[in-house]
């Protein structure tokens, strides 16, 4: 659904009147797919497709009202989040991995695909607490010869790690982050600032989730292009390796994302955790 936006940090008011819907940006990998659906013929939404980043970038300018943005943009602004909706893993994910030729241990240079900056801090946690220094890293397009070929590992998440083929070796970043803490890790939610939703929006955002968890075998068969090719992939992807709650658990492990990215200087500092429809 194309739309035009209104002025930048203008709250939308739910009130059915015409011009007044929420602008949600939403990324466009699979994932995100339970968590919108339905909700491009809900007209108290208009809904925006991104890359993770962009994003981001357009809820920091105000160009949206809510995103799916990486956990870690949300310490870069003055926002809350839609309770009980995310994106997280509690163990090995799948679609967030660092792949290499050679033994971590060995790494000098890691080419990082930047269409999340959540992965990209995440990685750089990881390698600092396994290797007890920084490698060089540099920023490539998400191709695994090309980045291979300029250092020794190589960062790619959503889609295309996902439907990454090949015996390369990787470290699966969501595996590792709960081996290392016990506990799940949270790459991106709903979030915007506050006011931009009611209490209607949010549990329409929340209906759409519950859809869109009954609609898995549907969004696995017709996600993209790939259709029935990829429908087997899609669906134990989506039922056995991302989790879309945000629970306890899921919350505990935002805030030690947050300290430990805090600690390395990735952030400005460690946000607390806001809620819509929570004072």
């Amino acid at each position: 659904m194309v739309t035009t936006f209104a002025a930048p940090g203008k709250a939308r008011a739910q009130d059915g009147a015409p011009g007044t819907a929420v602008r949600l940006g939403a990324v466009s990998y699979l994932n995100v797919e339970p968590i919108i659906h339905g909700l491009d013929r809900d007209l108290r939404f208009s809904l925006l497709r991104e890359v993770p980043s962009r994003v981001a970038e357009r809820l920091h300018a105000g160009e949206i009202d809510l995103g799916t943005i990486p956990s870690i943009e949300y310490a870069f602004g003055e926002y809350a989040i839609v309770p009980g909706i995310a994106i997280g893993s509690r163990g090995p994910v799948r679609s967030v991995s660092l792949y290499h030729q050679r033994p971590i241990a060995e790494m000098r240079r890691v080419a990082l695909d930047t269409s999340s900056r959540t992965s990209v801090a995440l990685l750089k946690i990881l390698l600092r607490e396994r290797l007890g220094r920084d490698p060089e890293y540099l920023e490539m397009p998400p191709s695994l010869d090309a980045m291979l070929g300029e250092a020794d590992g190589a960062l790619m998440i959503g889609d295309p790690a996902l439907y990454l083929e090949g015996s390369v070796a990787h470290l699966d970043l969501g595996q590792a982050w709960h081996q290392a803490t016990g506990l799940p890790f949270v790459y991106a939610f709903w979030a915007g600032p506050l006011g931009v939703i009611d209490a209607a929006g949010v549990a329409a955002l929340q209906a759409a989730l519950e859809s869109g968890r009954r609609a898995v075998r549907e969004i696995a068969q017709g996600y993209a292009a790939h259709g029935p090719r990829r429908a087997g992939t899609n669906e134990t992807y989506l039922t056995e390796h991302i989790q879309f709650d945000l629970g306890e658990a899921e919350q505990s492990g935002l805030r030690e994302f947050y300290r430990r990215a805090f600690a390395l200087g990735l952030i400005p500092r460690v946000p607390e955790l806001r809620f819509h429809g929570h004072s």
